[in-house]
């Protein structure tokens, strides 16, 4: 049965599952993405808001190497996620992403604490342990992180050269134990940097949902998980969603 709505069970779990029965409505958005699209997806799906899409697996897979452009469209290369993909634009009733008829909103290239992973930039270190000062804004460090999230830059250059309107999703403002918090909030930086020239609407909810320290309040953290946002934070960028008009 078609559907007008794809969510996952848990934000944890990356594999889209078709929502109930079809909505009469036509679907106001296509959200691809990781774990991270979860919550937006279950917020949606619990407001009545109908869409289609949900994340096609886990973020650390979705940074590079994961997409190829042939015939000018998409191809993820994982089989899974290409399966999720096209079944999503055929519920659009569309055959490739240049027919979106719908704004695009997406969570790739910002799985930040993935590129933050402390391990990643010990050779960056002085021997006492800091960074040069200035690195984490550096030109190389930029050039890095670029490097690294190079397929996720592709898919947003892609998808706006395609004139869709994108609407790219900052990510929970959490850090867990094997990643560097400078580091997570200069890649952050970064690839919002990056996008934002390209015509990408940014949603960055973090004067929202941070409390003093700059990280996550709890109450918008999913209980037992170190990652990701919970429902009540797919709510609130739900919200934005729907204040940008769609």
């Amino acid at each position: 049965m078609t559907t007008q709505s794809s969510t996952t069970t848990t934000p944890a779990d990356p594999r889209p599952a078709t929502a109930g029965p079809a909505n009469t409505q036509p679907a106001r958005f296509l959200l691809l993405g990781d774990s991270h699209a979860a919550p937006i997806g279950r917020a949606a799906k619990a407001a009545g808001i109908p869409f289609i899409g949900g994340p096609l697996g886990a973020g650390r897979d979705f940074n590079a190497r994961f997409l190829d452009l042939r015939d000018g469209d998409l191809v993820f290369r994982k089989p899974e996620a290409q399966e999720y993909y096209r079944r999503f634009l055929d519920e659009l009733g569309v055959a490739a992403l240049g027919e979106l008829g719908v704004p695009l909103v997406s969570t790739f290239g910002f799985n930040v604490h993935t590129f933050a992973t402390t391990e990643n930039w010990a050779c960056y270190r002085l021997p006492d342990g800091d960074f040069a000062p200035g690195f984490l804004t550096s030109r190389l460090f930029e050039e890095i992180l670029r490097a690294m999230a190079r397929d996720a830059l592709a898919f947003y250059r892609h998808a706006r050269r395609l004139e869709l309107r994108v609407l790219a999703v900052l990510p929970p403002q959490r850090v867990p134990a094997m990643s560097d918090p400078q580091v997570f909030s200069a890649a952050q930086r970064t690839i919002a940097d990056t996008l934002a020239p390209l015509g990408v609407e940014l949603v960055d909810l973090r004067a929202r949902v941070t409390d003093q320290t700059g990280f996550q309040r709890r109450e918008l953290c999913e209980a037992d998980d170190p990652i990701h946002g919970n429902l009540a934070f797919g709510r609130l960028i739900l919200a934005d969603l729907l204040d940008r008009g769609l």
